[in-house]
């Protein structure tokens, strides 16, 4: 047997977003059914050098799939060493032997399936009429978070962004006018400015303090709450929270690392207050949106699981297209 090696470029080539998005919600569901195994994510942190790692395996017994990926967050990367921020590896096991069937690079994986989860938050919880859409940040994230918001709605015309980088919300603004003809962007140069009036607000930022504030928020907003993804990093002001119907990705990562995890530690957000996970909306077992007027916020730590489902998807479409490098990796 051969263990197959995919560059992070030609991941890219083998996913798109609707088939990334129909098996993220299949795993989600999986997962609110009792039929995966994975633990929580084991975090090194690098302090001397602003970046964390984290370790995150998966099996998912239905489909018979596992995978572990690491994955570094380095905020500091582009401008110290000219890497990106975020870049990852993935294995892709065989559950019943235990060989390596791939190793693959990750990073555009982990974007897709990060953008995935944006989009079936939105599904379920932003409401269905939904036209404007702001950005917290226009990196890599930004752009799968739009990618998946261009899947469930036709109707997105206002997109507005801000990012403390001025050029790189320009290089966002143009790509957004390639991806939704006909749509008005908006380059802003405050938070306050492209919050107001949105109807989803999309955070995709590695920030340690509050960047939207509660007087800016109306009532009806839907939040893709996406880089508070590690200890100590939140997003958006905490009291947001106390007026919203606050959806998780996993209850236990999303109190330790998500964007609750600040208001959580400094006694301003009760744990008891979360509505319930995403996977539970999937699955049927609780209520998504239920009025134009809630508030509803996801927060999304990222699960290992979403990991092995894009994995595999890119696996089978690299075999079927004869691509990627096949090695004698196991003696």
């Amino acid at each position: 047997m051969k263990t197959l090696f995919l560059s992070d470029r030609e991941v890219k080539d083998l996913l798109d977003m609707n088939c990334v998005m129909d098996a993220v919600e299949f795993v989600f569901r999986e997962k609110e059914l009792g039929r995966v195994q994975m633990p929580s994510k084991v975090y090194l942190f690098y302090g001397k050098h602003g970046g964390d790692l984290r370790v995150m395996p998966s099996y998912i017994e239905e489909a018979d799939l596992s995978a572990v990926k690491i994955v570094n967050s380095h905020p500091g990367n582009m401008e110290r060493h000219g890497l990106p921020t975020v870049m990852a590896t993935v294995i892709l096991v065989d559950p019943r032997n235990g060989f390596p069937l791939a190793i693959m690079g990750g990073s555009w994986l982990t974007a897709m399936r990060t953008g995935a989860a944006g989009g079936i938050a939105a599904k379920y919880l932003a409401r269905r009429d939904s036209e404007s859409v702001c950005f917290i940040g226009a990196g890599t994230q930004a752009r799968t978070q739009l990618l998946a918001l261009k899947v469930v709605f036709d109707g997105l015309r206002d997109v507005r962004v801000y990012d403390l980088r001025t050029e790189v919300s320009r290089g966002f603004a143009d790509h957004v006018q390639v991806l939704l003809e006909g749509a008005k962007v908006r380059v802003c140069e405050s938070p306050k400015e492209a919050v107001k009036g949105a109807d989803i607000i999309v955070t995709t930022t590695p920030s340690r303090e509050p960047i939207v504030m509660n007087e800016w928020v109306s009532s009806g907003v839907h939040f893709n709450c996406i880089g508070a993804d590690a200890p100590g990093k939140e997003e958006i002001d905490p009291f947001i929270l106390l007026r919203a119907k606050v959806v998780v990705d996993n209850m236990e990562q999303a109190i330790h690392s998500g964007e609750i995890n600040v208001p959580i530690r400094r006694g301003i957000f009760d744990p008891g207050k979360i509505y319930g996970e995403l996977g539970e909306i999937v699955a049927g077992l609780k209520k998504g949106r239920e009025t134009d007027e809630e508030i509803t916020v996801f927060t999304s730590t990222g699960l290992a699981i979403q990991d092995a489902v894009a994995a595999r998807l890119a696996y089978e479409r690299a075999l079927a297209r004869d691509i990627g490098m096949k090695i004698n990796f196991v003696i």
